[in-house]
């Protein structure tokens, strides 16, 4: 066999090895195969019930959307235990978790080599040398505990849910300042970042994902997770088709505030999907101050009920709170509802 001939079949052996991870190839972006694809959903599918997690310096800046303006030292966990975490998980009987670890204000739950607007900022814990993420990893597989992240992506948080900005203040956009001028290089970079250095993650949870500014390069984003991790579940938020996600997804309070006859899964659904929901009566993701309100129990026992049994995984959001611990008052309810729908 001559060179020319070694060299051709080599490249389609390649061009084919892409193809399946879900690469980019001549600028056209090719999709992970229908069986690599459908092996993800069914072992997704199987996870049924699981446990969102916000906590960030929205924790602590007392809002559901934050600027990146933030004073770093308000973050301060004093008993942050994600041990606790993933022991609560378990006894709730769930099998998955997903936690922040980018959200609106930028700021990165562990050390990122990309930027200062991380947790070293975060002086008041752990002397600014934690890592929340690896953390929370090393946890979760000790209770074998499924292994969700959640990032954020750009788009306009700092003049919404009450934020304004001051004079001279350049919007972030929900990024790292040292974000501006290359979006999609910088979430690449930290994307890669996680997925490399934390071992396999079950599910990336992406947050605004066809937003203004990135979301022409969101499906070159979701190839090279799956080249980097083939079989780590790629989520996009309220995404209604498996092209821009693998997962269909439904973020019921957001869903049922501006279409209640679509803020469900269909009876007749077959699309493997995920309704994301919270345990706060008032549709709030982070912990806050005040009285807390909380779902009834009936109510999240019915729907992780319906859900169930149209295809599609229930992803309750309780949020730890300033100490960094999950409450009691929280544990006792998911406790009721694990009675009320497990035992019927």
């Amino acid at each position: 066999m001559n060179c020319n001939k070694i060299i051709y079949i080599r490249g389609l052996i390649a061009f084919f090895f892409l193809c399946l991870l879900g690469v980019q190839v001549s600028g056209q972006i090719i999709s992970q195969s229908d069986s690599i694809l459908n092996k993800k959903q069914n072992e997704f599918a199987k996870w049924k019930y699981g446990m969102f997690l916000h906590f960030n310096i929205g924790t602590y800046a007392d809002k559901e959307w934050t600027t990146g303006y933030e004073d770093p030292l308000l973050f301060h966990p004093s008993k942050l235990d994600c041990q606790q975490w993933a022991k609560v998980i378990k006894s709730a009987g769930m099998n998955y978790a997903v936690l922040t670890v980018k959200h609106t204000g930028g700021w990165c739950l562990w050390d990122s080599k990309y930027t200062t607007h991380d947790i070293t900022a975060f002086k008041n814990f752990r002397n600014g040398k934690g890592d929340i993420v690896r953390e929370y990893v090393d946890a979760c597989r000790k209770e074998k505990i499924k292994v969700g992240l959640y990032y954020c992506m750009p788009g306009d948080f700092s003049n919404s849910y009450g934020n304004s900005l001051k004079p001279g203040q350049k919007d972030l956009h929900g990024l790292p300042p040292e974000a501006e001028g290359d979006f999609e290089g910088f979430i690449e970079k930290q994307i890669t970042e996680l997925l490399i250095n934390y071992g396999p993650i079950d599910l990336m949870w992406f947050d605004q994902y066809s937003n203004k500014y990135t979301g022409q390069y969101w499906l070159q984003l979701k190839a090279l997770i799956h080249k980097l991790q083939p079989n780590c579940i790629v989520l996009a938020n309220n995404a209604d088709n498996y092209r821009n996600s693998d997962i269909i997804s439904y973020e019921y309070p957001w869903r049922k505030q501006a279409n209640p006859y679509k803020a469900v899964p269909p009876s007749e659904n077959k699309d493997v999907a995920e309704l994301s929901d919270c345990i706060d009566a008032d549709g709030r993701w982070f912990w806050h101050t005040g009285e807390i309100k909380l779902q009834k129990v009936n109510v999240l026992s019915n729907l992780i009920k319906l859900c169930n049994t149209r295809h599609t995984n229930f992803l309750l959001d309780v949020p730890p709170g300033r100490d960094g611990l999950i409450e009691d008052v929280y544990i006792k309810h998911l406790m009721a509802v694990k009675n009320s729908f497990f035992l019927k």
